[in-house]
């Protein structure tokens, strides 16, 4: 997110008393469950700078009584954007799609072919590129996979993310990027369109996934389980409190054998989660 500051704004940002920085933490905390230590202070100042810049305020108390006013709502999702990175890629952390093409997407391919219902949670999803590589991913196990009960849901809590997610349109130098062992660049060119050195994700990939805004803190609105989920990079931004929760959340929405997959400077403790049994690099299967 680039924001550039008014004309005639002052460079100087205004000073973030340990009392404001205690208040927008807390707020963080309890809206989004990030987790910010006082270790944090000179990264949330910085980046909120911004904000004070683009909302022409003259201090942190100021922004603070924006925040928690009615009027605070599209206040709350820049906030969120500041304090987080959207960093993604298509086939980020290749070895969890190489797991994913030869271990699990045969079996969930096997079932959706037999009638069975199968679905795939992107938790976090950021602007698109992992629920579109599973969809890829998908597609290449079973080229008419769209056809069955095959279905992918992508959320995030940015709403503004999900939004460009759901455009699905990416610079070309990200297909460049696309590690080879699973994809050959014929297989990319063939599930997208190309256009004015952007590319726009073909319609039966953008088919097979759902988008939709969801706080992982809040209560979780699903009746049925999920055969497997992403979410990566997601808990390094929660205390340890609310990633067992997150955790636990997740366990209980898989089947026996359903699998986990969480970002490389993750961890679950099988002390703390005994019903999910590691199984390869950052990967969990539920008991």
């Amino acid at each position: 997110m680039n924001i550039r500051a008014h004309a005639g704004a002052s460079e100087t940002p205004p000073e973030l008393s340990t009392a404001d920085f205690e208040a927008i933490a807390n707020f963080a905390l309890r809206e989004f469950g990030l987790s910010l230590p006082a270790s944090k202070t000179q990264l949330v100042k910085s980046r909120l700078a911004r904000r004070l810049r683009a909302l022409n305020l003259p201090n942190f108390a100021a922004y603070r009584s924006l925040l928690e006013g009615p009027n605070g709502q599209a206040e709350r999702n820049e906030l969120l954007s500041s304090l987080t990175t959207n960093v993604t890629k298509f086939f980020r952390e290749i070895h969890h799609f190489e797991d994913l093409l030869r271990d699990v997407m045969p079996q969930l391919v096997a079932r959706a072919c037999q009638g069975e219902r199968v679905r795939i949670w992107s938790a976090g999803c950021s602007s698109g590129q992992e629920p579109y590589s599973i969809a890829l991913t998908a597609l290449k196990c079973h080229p008419d996979i769209a056809t069955k009960n095959f279905k992918i849901l992508a959320t995030d809590i940015d709403p503004s993310i999900i939004v460009k997610a759901r455009e699905a349109t990416y610079r070309d130098d990200e297909i460049a990027a696309v590690d080879k062992k699973i994809f050959r660049v014929s297989d990319i060119v063939r599930s997208v369109q190309v256009k004015e050195g952007c590319f726009t994700v073909s319609k039966d990939v953008r088919s097979l996934v759902t988008f939709g805004v969801l706080n992982l803190i809040e209560e979780l609105p699903f009746n049925g389980a999920f055969n497997v989920i992403f979410c990566r990079n997601v808990a390094i931004y929660f205390n340890r409190e609310t990633q067992q929760s997150v955790w636990s959340r997740f366990s209980s929405l898989l089947p026996s054998g359903g699998k986990l997959f969480i970002g490389h400077s993750e961890r679950i403790m099988r002390a703390d989660q005994p019903k999910l049994e590691p199984c390869g690099v950052t990967v969990y299967k539920k008991l």
